[in-house]
């Protein structure tokens, strides 16, 4: 790793600790986001010519500091407070003691996590929020994430905090049960950045890593701040288990290379092994949820060698499993792929039909694309053919469109 990358990754690293330092003795989200930002880029342009400080995180929340009083007075706003502040409290002394310093991040960010993904606020802008003011991440690098302008996604960052102050919400954990319904909305914030970080929506890569790695450091910080959630260690080891796949799901060229023609030694088989020790324990501990059963069906496939040797039956009953816990069109969609595989293709479409009428996921690709494929099983080759060509057509994600362009074409030279 080159120096560079090195003091990104610290930057990302100390984010949330810096914020919620400063918002903790200040009390001004808004303006303490802002004040962290200018803090990275200063550090971003100086350490890799001065050297990274001794105590980095010090380093960042005095400049954080300086920065936020400087905006507060000249708003002239609680500059006393500020000053009475920095009597008692010198910025150094705002990082918590070594022995005690990992589990204080850990419960900081999960604050931040909390704040960012609060009810007033859409997913779309949670995400993004999230993803600027716990993931370190710049305004440009989200709207390209998203494939999205700057200006627009600085828009909806900026309405963003602007609810939140108008919400009233402060630097806290909230009580039960609303901390309980916060969480479950932060980890489903979590669970969009990495499926869209793992399958990008649109553009021409599959994969954005920075996405997939951003959301698996988020939810391990989670994870250190909540250790006996079983939920939360569903997620992580899902993102893990899933992530570990990545390397084989792309030739060389980037195009996409299916879950049963992936060249399995490629599977990241650390990420395998903590994967399915996070999620056998959580399964043994806690009561089940959606994401235990989904890392649960995620390790079935990871123990296979060979995808002829999946135990599709097992997969079965977990998906029969996750649809009387969390029934969604998404989870039937899947459903009806391991019913195939069991009971043939001709079990699955007719667990399929119904969501053709379901207006949620009518016009949604992988309808037509898990369709396509089932049909191709059963030998209906031109209704197959005709689901992948309307299955390329509604899905913005290059890869995608590609290898359904191919399937497509596939078709019509064997139809020959």
């Amino acid at each position: 790793m080159n120096g560079g990358s090195a003091i990104e990754d610290l930057l990302r690293r100390l984010t949330p600790q810096v914020l919620a330092a400063l918002v903790r003795h200040h009390g001004n989200f808004e303006t303490a986001e802002d004040a962290v930002q200018e803090a990275l880029l200063a550090a971003a342009t100086q350490w890799p010519e001065r050297g990274v400080p001794d105590s980095p995180a010090g380093w960042l929340i005095r400049v954080g500091s300086r920065r936020m009083t400087d905006q507060l007075r000249s708003e002239q706003a609680g500059r006393q407070r500020e000053e009475r502040i920095y009597a008692r409290t010198p910025p150094d002394e705002l990082i918590a003691p070594a022995a005690d310093a990992e589990r204080r991040d850990a419960d900081d960010t999960l604050i931040l996590l909390l704040l960012c993904c609060h009810p007033s606020l859409t997913p779309a802008s949670q995400v993004a929020l999230t993803l600027r003011a716990v993931g370190g991440l710049t305004t440009a690098e989200i709207a390209r994430a998203f494939l999205t302008v700057e200006t627009t996604m600085a828009q909806r960052i900026s309405r963003a905090r602007q609810r939140i102050r108008a919400a009233g919400a402060t630097f806290r954990m909230p009580p039960e049960p609303e901390r309980s319904e916060r969480l479950r909305v932060v980890l489903h914030v979590l669970y969009l950045i990495f499926n869209e970080g793992y399958t990008a929506t649109s553009g021409a890569d599959l994969h954005r890593a920075d996405l997939t790695g951003e959301a698996i450091r988020l939810t391990r910080v989670v994870h250190r701040a909540l250790p006996g959630d079983g939920e939360v260690t569903g997620l992580l080891a899902l993102m893990l288990l899933t992530d570990a796949r990545r390397p084989a799901r792309t030739r060389r060229d980037g195009s996409l290379v299916p879950l049963a023609e992936q060249d399995r030694t490629l599977w990241h088989r650390e990420f395998i092994a903590e994967g399915v020790a996070l999620i056998t324990r959580a399964l043994s501990e806690a009561p089940m949820g959606p994401y235990q059963l989904q890392a649960a069906i995620a390790a079935v496939h990871s123990e296979a060698v060979r995808a002829e040797e999946t135990d599709w039956p097992q997969i079965v009953e977990l998906y029969r499993l996750l649809e009387k816990v969390a029934p969604n069109p998404m989870v039937t969609l899947s459903h009806s792929v391991a019913v195939a595989m069991v009971h043939g293709p001709g079990a699955g479409l007719d667990l399929l039909e119904p969501l053709v009428a379901d207006d949620r996921l009518a016009g949604h690709h992988r309808l037509h694309a898990v369709r396509a494929h089932l049909l191709e099983l059963a030998g209906d080759r031109s209704a197959a053919l005709a689901s992948y060509r309307r299955a390329a057509r509604l899905t913005t994600s290059l890869p995608e469109q590609h290898y359904l362009h191919r399937r497509a074409a596939r078709l019509v030279r064997e139809g020959r």
